[in-house]
C-alpha cells in the first residue's frame, strides 16, 4: 500500500478538473493576491508557524560586488553552520519531511547523511517575469487534451494551480534565464565509484522568456536547445538540436542529431520519454533531463498538495571552484560533506502512467519548490509499484540574472547502487554564461550541418 503524505497545506477541491477538460481561469481577486499574501510566483509569502521557514522577502536580487559573469557563484551564506545531520540512525525522526529516495539512500549506507542548514528563500526572478505571471494567471488555459498551454508567454501560467497538470506545466516553463551557454562534465558511476568523465556544452535559447514575447510572436516554440559532446574522444563531435513546442498537441517536439562518423544530420524522434539518456549508461531517461521535460501526455497528473520537506537548496559549496571532481564523486552518491539541505515548502505532484501508453516508470512523485516551480526531487516506481529510482537537483540562485537552477542533478538507480550525474563544472572555466544572445538561426538544420566536424 502507498504511504499517505502529511500535508502542511491540504488542497480540497469540490470539483476535480481532469486533463481533458477546459480549465477555469483564476479570478481577479485571486490574481491580486500575487505579491501580497502570495509571492509573485504563487508561493506563500509568510514563513511557517515554527519559524523554521522564513518569510519570502524577494530572494537574492544582486550579485556580490566582486562577482563577474562566468565566475563560479560565491556562497552568499558562508557563515551558516550545520543545524543537525539526518542519518540512518535518526531518520525516523524526520521521515515525514524526507523523500522516499532520500530515505532509501540513508537506509543503504551508514556513511550517507543530510547536512541540514538554516533555510534561505533565495529564489528570485526579474520583475518582468513577475508582471507576466500576474497577466498569465487570468488568461492561461490548457489545451483540450492537456498537452499544451495557450494564451501565455514569459512567466509561469498557473501560479495558483488547480491540478497536477497545471503544476507540472509551471515547471516546464519556469524561468531559467533567456540564453545560457554552459560547459560541464557528466558520467555514470559504478557501484565501486569508478567513472569516466564526459564533457558537454549546451546552448539554450528560452524563447518563452524573451522580454516582450507574446503567444503570437513565439510561433509555438518554447525553447531551442543545442548539445555538443566535447569528450571523451569516442563521442566527441556529436551534436543534438531540439526544438520544444508550447502546444505539443498542435506540433510535437522536433530533434536532429549530427554523428561525425556518418557525417550526416538525421531526425531524432526518439529524443523523448523513456529513451535512455545520452551518456547515462541507461540510468536515466530522456524525460529525466532537467528533472522532467517534454510532453506530459503519457501520464495522469494529480496534485497532492503542499508540504514541508528537507530538500537540496543553496548548494553553493557543491558549485565551488575550490573543489575537484574527485572530492565530490563517491560510490553510490556524492560526498555528503558538500551537500546542503534546507526545510522548504514544496508542491507534491503524482504522475501515474496511462493504461494506453508505455514508459519504464509506472508512477513518479515530483516535488516542486514553491518559490521557483523547479522540480527539486523525484521518486520513481517500477511496474510492481516498487521504488526504483530517485533524482534530485542541487539548486542555487544564479544571481547575475537572477534565476533559480541546478548546479548539478543526480539520477540514482537504488537497487543497482549506481547513479549518473550532470552539470558538475567545478574545474571548468566560464561555465554558465547568461549574457550571450543566441539567434534562432543557430539552431537550424543548416547550422547543425555547418557545426558538424569529422
Amino acid at each position: 500500500m502507498r504511504k499517505t503524505i502529511g500535508f502542511v497545506t491540504v488542497l480540497v477541491f469540490t470539483v476535480m478538473l481532469c486533463a481533458s477538460g477546459v480549465q477555469a481561469k483564476i479570478s481577479a481577486k485571486d490574481a491580486a493576491r500575487l505579491g501580497k499574501d502570495l509571492t509573485p510566483v504563487g508561493g506563500e509569502m509568510a514563513g511557517n508557524a515554527e519559524g523554521t521557514i522564513p518569510a519570502w522577502t524577494g530572494g537574492i536580487t544582486q550579485p556580490p560586488a566582486n562577482y563577474k559573469p562566468g565566475d563560479h557563484h560565491p556562497d552568499p551564506f558562508p557563515e551558516d553552520k550545520v543545524l543537525f545531520k539526518i542519518t540512518k540512525a535518526n531518520m525516523a525522526q524526520y521521515a515525514d519531511k524526507l523523500t522516499e529516495g532520500n530515505k532509501a539512500l540513508l537506509a543503504a549506507d551508514e556513511n550517507y547523511f543530510l547536512n541540514v542548514y538554516p533555510t534561505h528563500r533565495s529564489a528570485s526572478s526579474p520583475q518582468y517575469i513577475y508582471d507576466a505571471i500576474k497577466k498569465n494567471s487570468q488568461v492561461a488555459t490548457l489545451t483540450e487534451d492537456g498537452n499544451g498551454i495557450l494564451n501565455v508567454a514569459v512567466g509561469i501560467p498557473f501560479p495558483i494551480p488547480k491540478n497536477g497538470l497545471e503544476a507540472i506545466w509551471n515547471h516546464l516553463v519556469h524561468f531559467r534565464g533567456i540564453f545560457v551557454d554552459r560547459t560541464f562534465v557528466y558520467s555514470p558511476v559504478t557501484r565501486g565509484g569508478s567513472y569516466n568523465l564526459g564533457i558537454e556544452n549546451t546552448q539554450v535559447r528560452w524563447n518563452y522568456t524573451v522580454p516582450g514575447m507574446t503567444a503570437d510572436k513565439m510561433n509555438n516554440v518554447a525553447m531551442y536547445f543545442k548539445m555538443s559532446l566535447l569528450g571523451p574522444p569516442r563521442v566527441a563531435g556529436r551534436i543534438l538540436v531540439v526544438v520544444d513546442t508550447l502546444n505539443q498537441s498542435k506540433e510535437p517536439r522536433k530533434a536532429w542529431t549530427y554523428n561525425p562518423g556518418q557525417r550526416r544530420v538525421r531526425r531524432a524522434p526518439q529524443v523523448a520519454f523513456d529513451t535512455p539518456g545520452t551518456g547515462s549508461d541507461g540510468l536515466r531517461t530522456m524525460d529525466d533531463y532537467e528533472m522532467y521535460n517534454g510532453s506530459p501526455e503519457r501520464y495522469t497528473w494529480k496534485l497532492l498538495g503542499k508540504k514541508e520537506m528537507y530538500i537540496a537548496y543553496n548548494c553553493y559549496k557543491l558549485h565551488s571552484d575550490k573543489l575537484k571532481y574527485k572530492d565530490i564523486i563517491q560510490p553510490m552518491h556524492y560526498n555528503p560533506d558538500y551537500l546542503r539541505y534546507e526545510l522548504h515548502r514544496v508542491w507534491v505532484v503524482e504522475a501515474n502512467l496511462k493504461k494506453s501508453t508505455r514508459h519504464i516508470y509506472k508512477r513518479r512523485v515530483f516535488y516542486l519548490d514553491e518559490d521557483s516551480w523547479a522540480v527539486v526531487a523525484t521518486d520513481k516506481y517500477d511496474k510492481r509499484d516498487q521504488l526504483w529510482r530517485f533524482s534530485e537537483a542541487f539548486g542555487i540562485n544564479y544571481y547575475d540574472i537572477p534565476c533559480s537552477w541546478s548546479t548539478s542533478e543526480v539520477h540514482y538507480d537504488l537497487p543497482a547502487k549506481r547513479y549518473v550525474f550532470y552539470y558538475l563544472d567545478n574545474e571548468e572555466k566560464n561555465t554558465y554564461i547568461f549574457n550571450k544572445d543566441f539567434p534562432v538561426k543557430n539552431f537550424s538544420i543548416s547550422a547543425l550541418r555547418r557545426a558538424g566536424k569529422r
